[in-house]
């Protein structure tokens, strides 16, 4: 095995190194995913050895390219709700929209809470985990056109739930429309005093 790997695998190191750093911004962790593309590929091949190694190291440096990107976008939606300093940006927020930002946030992770659980699992593992429709068909043993069908169902349950509509502007309930519309009326009733 270990012969195999220095013969067929090392020698294509220039290649997985120029690969790494065309598709990898992060120049300080090129190393680290070389060893870990080695790592990988060693293992997999203990159980069965590839056809082209070439081919095969370059493929298992795509897919931790791809996992490392994805992990790297997936937030825990509670870790950020419950975070107490938003680090400053050109746009600093206000602490209303900083509160409003969080309290949405909480109305979110209750929304995904009240899914049934089929469908909010189907949500997770594809607009939180960021998993393909295939990749959580596959996981949960249902096909890509269930999966689909649940995220659809998922999202326009999760919007309704945070007062948007399908393309995200915010609604208004009838009641609370109604509501609004009789406090204006009152209001433009009362006389208003001058201190």
């Amino acid at each position: 095995m270990k012969r195999w790997f220095v013969e067929e695998v090392l020698p294509h190191e220039p290649q997985l190194m120029r690969f790494l750093r065309r598709n990898w911004r992060d120049v300080d962790e090129i190393d680290d995913l070389r060893q870990e593309v080695y790592a990988r590929v060693f293992d997999a091949a203990a159980q069965r050895r590839p056809d082209s190694a070439p081919a095969f190291v370059l493929s298992v440096a795509r897919h931790l390219l791809i996992d490392r990107a994805r992990r790297t976008q997936v937030v825990s939606i509670e870790a950020y709700a419950d975070m107490e300093a938003v680090m400053p940006t050109a746009d600093e927020l206000s602490p209303e929209r900083h509160l409003a930002g969080r309290s949405e946030l909480r109305l979110l992770e209750a929304a995904l809470a009240a899914l049934p659980p089929r469908c909010g699992e189907v949500v997770r593992l594809r607009k939180v985990e960021g998993l393909s429709q295939r990749e959580v068909a596959e996981r949960m043993g249902i096909t890509e056109d269930t999966v689909e069908r649940q995220v659809s169902k998922g999202i326009r349950a999760l919007a309704q739930a945070m007062g948007r509509d399908d393309r995200g502007a915010r609604t208004q309930t009838r009641d609370r429309r109604a509501q609004d519309d009789h406090e204006a009326a009152q209001g433009q009733d009362l006389p208003t005093r001058k201190h």
